[in-house]
C-alpha cells in the first residue's frame, strides 16, 4: 500500500547534490579525488598489462579517461558552488537560480554554468564503459586473451 502510494505521488527528485554542513561537501570532494586517481590507475595497468589491443579493454580505458575528466569538472563544479566564497546562488523558481558574483570575478559566472554541464562528460564515459563491458561480454574466452580471472 505504501509503495502504490509513493507510485502515485512521489516525491520531488532533484539532480542537484545537497550536502549537510561542510563536513559533507569535504568527503564528497575526497570521493572525487579518490574516484579520479582510481581511473588513472586502472588506465595505467590497462596500459602496462597490454590490455588495451583488445578492443573492450580500450573502450574502458576511454570511459576512465571521460571519469577522470567528469571526476575534475564535478570537482571544480562543487569548490566554485560551496567552497570558494566567488559566487552566491538562490533558487529563484524550479528551473531558475540568480547568481551574484565577487567583485572582479565575474568571469567566475560563465564558469559556473560551464562546470554544470557535467552530464557532457559523464555520459560519454558511461556509453564507453557500456560498449567495454559488452565487447569483453560477447569475446569468446581462451587462455591468454585477458578474459580469464587470474
Amino acid at each position: 500500500c505504501l509503495l502504490l502510494a509513493m507510485l502515485w505521488h512521489p516525491p520531488a527528485a532533484w539532480a542537484i547534490q545537497a550536502h549537510g554542513g561542510i563536513e559533507g561537501v569535504y568527503a564528497h570532494q575526497m570521493a572525487h579525488l579518490f574516484f579520479a586517481c582510481s581511473m588513472g590507475l586502472l588506465i595505467y595497468w590497462l596500459r602496462k598489462r597490454r590490455l588495451v589491443s583488445m578492443r573492450g579493454w580500450r573502450h574502458i580505458q576511454y570511459a576512465a579517461l571521460w571519469f577522470i575528466f567528469w571526476n575534475a569538472d564535478a570537482f571544480l563544479g562543487h569548490w566554485l558552488e560551496e567552497l570558494s566564497g566567488l559566487l552566491d546562488y538562490q533558487r529563484i523558481g524550479l528551473m531558475r537560480i540568480s547568481l551574484s558574483m565577487a567583485q572582479g570575478y565575474e568571469w567566475v559566472g560563465p564558469l559556473y554554468y560551464l562546470v554544470k554541464l557535467d552530464h557532457l562528460l559523464c555520459v560519454p564515459a558511461m556509453i564507453f564503459l557500456f560498449l567495454g563491458l559488452r565487447w569483453l561480454l560477447r569475446a569468446p574466452v581462451s587462455p591468454g586473451n585477458g578474459q580469464g580471472v587470474p
